[in-house]
């Protein structure tokens, strides 16, 4: 998958978040989204995932051939802490309901999941009982098991503790081969991994 920003620029109101965004996230590509608080690092993220229209400018999203817009949404998988899960479902449940939308990536299954969540004893406690962290971590996985190629992680390690860091880390070593993966975020040890940046402040119009 290439995805190839022309010109992207986002407003709201007359307030423009970034102008006039070039740049290109080829297969592979693991590229850290880097700016300060409130600089657009999300609202970017959103129009990447077609969450939201860019103001101006264009997207093309491209395998062998241009992916249609509409279609975008089925190769994505998305985690931030802004993110709300169904809290009425257990763990189970909301694995269970997630993969009716995405594949699983190759060798997983609804147990193996579970494991590596690292959330067993929890898989029939509705998600209203977890704390932010065991959360956050419900959301990564999901997001990195599911096979999709472009990966967008908003503030990864949101309200996880040092143990909580480096099972992060681990899951992207072993679930992040062969995707795009981008990282927004203005703390380095949540995109040690990534070899491209894109600063949204060099965007500012």
């Amino acid at each position: 998958m290439i995805i190839s920003l022309e010109n992207i620029s986002k407003r709201f109101n007359y307030e423009w978040i970034f102008r006039d965004v070039n740049f290109a996230f080829d297969e592979n590509d693991r590229c850290a989204i880097i700016g300060p608080n409130g600089s657009g690092k999300s609202t970017l993220l959103k129009v990447i995932a077609g969450q939201l229209t860019p103001s101006s400018g264009n997207i093309i999203y491209s395998d062998t051939q241009e992916i249609p817009q509409e279609n975008v949404y089925q190769m994505v998988s998305y985690a931030a802490p802004y993110l709300e899960l169904i809290e009425e479902f257990t763990l189970s449940e909301m694995v269970q309901f997630h993969f009716s939308f995405k594949k699983w990536k190759s060798g997983l299954n609804l147990q193996a999941i579970i494991s590596l969540s690292g959330l067993e004893k929890h898989k029939h406690k509705q998600l209203r009982t977890f704390s932010s962290g065991m959360r956050q971590r419900v959301k990564l996985v999901l997001a990195l098991c599911a096979e999709t190629p472009l990966v967008i992680l908003d503030e990864p390690t949101t309200n996880l503790d040092e143990s909580g860091v480096e099972w992060y880390l681990h899951l992207i070593r072993d679930f992040g081969v062969g995707r795009i993966i981008l990282v927004g975020s203005n703390q380095e040890r949540e995109y040690t991994f990534c070899s491209k940046s894109l600063n949204i402040l060099d965007f500012k119009g």
